[in-house]
């Protein structure tokens, strides 16, 4: 009964090769960890979220170079940030089709598995990053992240994307008596810095303004610190998504600054996402309806598992090669929309969906009486991005030569201990379960963009069978700014074992 992601930017490193000696008194920094190998199938074993990557071995030393002073953002978040409506749609439509570009590489990597990730939060959380990186390096994250907007207009479009996404749940606060039935939708970005660590006021100024992301130092040099850090970040995930990823990292998780090879971290950015929504009144299913009966995997094999049944007037639309339906969440703003692949055309329906392609489905739905059909859900799911990021182009922000994070701190300074900084990886966990009640998924109030008829039909149309009765992709999505929140397919909805 729960969708939510929690995207860890396994931020940001530093080059640790120290200016000049430093002095037995300077804080210990910590090094970061290989970068993980966990497949996007299956979720990492605690020892492998290590977050970073090491750079080259500099000369022994024999202590860590530290920093000193540390520097906190006083801005408040802008409430009526400075994006106009072609802004945001330009913000969307990247981010959408950002949303089925990652699902093509992580389709290139496991294409009969199950997926599940938050686009969005991913974005987020690299746009994050994007506002301290500079020369090629940013260049490539716009093109990759399929950022359309400069910089000076992005992060206020991510404002207000975020901001109107906010209000519209608050919107949906229910009436006395049907808290049972409260939506929520809630997203949070966070900071975590080496304390200390002297980063550019102007970046943590546009991370506090258009983000919500205030600064949390913490000390990784001591086990008493790591031990800390680690119950503060899994405590700060915990609570944005209301428990359901209690344990992000552990106190292994961070390793110190040691000789002979001096790697450090100096930043973690992370964004999580929870969401939770009842469907729409009537659209819910009735339990006593739900009978046991048998999903076809790709490979021609088949599982019996629970099918959830319902008649009912959803949106609707249908082409050669695919059925689609969106199912409405409480308020009619945030949907789930199905997508069918026809029997035998799987490949090629996949393989020809982005973002333009997803939303003209969307649009060309109207109102028809569907028989539908389809399995209860529950997955979870861990996934490391920055493989795919890579493919997709953006190299330099992960590497530990080439890097230029520049808009973060002023490694050129007499007084900077570092060469500079580059991005370990990009973690997500997911979650989402799927019944007869609904997705404790986001369902805010809204108007709906939904186009009906001007008119009935004279002669309704009979009702269209759609059993999800196989392989079949799913959307969550704000059906007022049309952005993509959640992404799945599903090649095997039988619980995991």
């Amino acid at each position: 009964m729960l969708a939510l992601a929690i995207v860890l930017l396994a931020a940001l490193l530093a080059g640790c090769a120290p200016a000049a000696p430093p002095s037995p008194a300077d804080t210990v920094l910590l090094t970061p960890h290989p970068t993980p190998t966990a497949s996007p199938t299956a979720p990492p074993s605690p020892a492998d979220t290590a977050l970073l990557t090491p750079h080259p071995t500099p000369p022994p030393s024999p202590t860590a170079p530290a920093p000193s002073g540390s520097l906190h953002s006083d801005k408040t978040r802008i409430a009526t940030p400075d994006a106009t409506a072609a802004e945001r749609a330009v913000l969307v439509a990247g981010n959408n089709n950002f949303a089925f570009d990652l699902y093509h590489r992580l389709n290139a990597g496991n294409a009969d598995g199950n997926l599940f990730y938050s686009p969005y939060s991913i974005s987020l959380a690299m746009a994050m990053a994007y506002a301290g990186a500079a020369g090629d390096t940013a260049r490539q994250m716009a093109d990759t992240l399929r950022f359309g907007l400069p910089p000076e207009r992005l992060h206020p479009a991510f404002n207000a994307l975020d901001l109107e996404l906010a209000a519209a749940a608050a919107g949906m606060l229910p009436d006395a008596g049907k808290t049972a039935a409260a939506p929520a939708l809630n997203i949070a970005n966070a900071i975590w810095g080496q304390q200390g660590y002297r980063f550019r006021p102007e970046y943590l100024d546009i991370l506090a303004a258009h983000y919500g992301a205030g600064l949390h130092p913490l000390d990784f040099t001591h086990p008493d610190g790591r031990k800390d850090a680690a119950s503060q970040i899994n405590g700060w995930a915990s609570d944005r998504t209301k428990g359901r990823i209690p344990a992000l990292v552990t106190p292994e998780s961070f390793a110190p600054c040691v000789a002979p090879k001096w790697r450090c971290t100096r930043l973690l950015l992370t964004n999580a996402v929870y969401f939770k929504g009842l469907w729409a009144e009537g659209y819910d299913f009735d339990r006593s309806a739900t009978n046991d009966n048998y999903f076809h995997r790709k490979d021609g094999s088949r599982v019996k598992v629970p099918m959830m049944r319902q008649t009912w007037e959803f949106n609707y639309a249908e082409g050669d090669d695919f059925q689609a339906v969106a199912l409405p969440y409480r308020g009619h703003r945030l949907a789930m929309t199905v997508l069918l692949p026809a029997p035998e055309r799987w490949d090629g329906f996949t393989t020809g969906l982005d973002g333009d392609r997803a939303a003209g489905i969307i649009d060309s739905m109207r109102p028809r009486s569907v028989i539908l059909t389809m399995p209860r859900l529950d997955l979870e799911q861990s996934i490391s991005v920055k493989d795919l990021l890579l493919r997709l182009g953006m190299t330099d922000a992960f590497s530990d030569t080439a890097a230029d994070f520049s808009g973060m701190a002023d490694f050129s300074a007499p007084a900077s201990v570092d060469r500079g900084i580059y991005i370990g990886d990009v973690l997500q966990k997911a979650f989402v379960a799927v019944n007869e009640k609904g997705t404790e998924a986001a369902a805010v109030t809204a108007v709906s963009g939904v186009s009906f008829p001007a008119s009935i039909p004279p002669t309704p149309l009979p009702p269209v069978i759609m059993e999800v009765d196989r392989p079949y992709i799913f959307l969550i999505r704000d059906r007022n700014t049309g952005i993509v929140l959640f992404v799945g397919r599903v090649a095997d909805p039988s619980p995991a074992r």
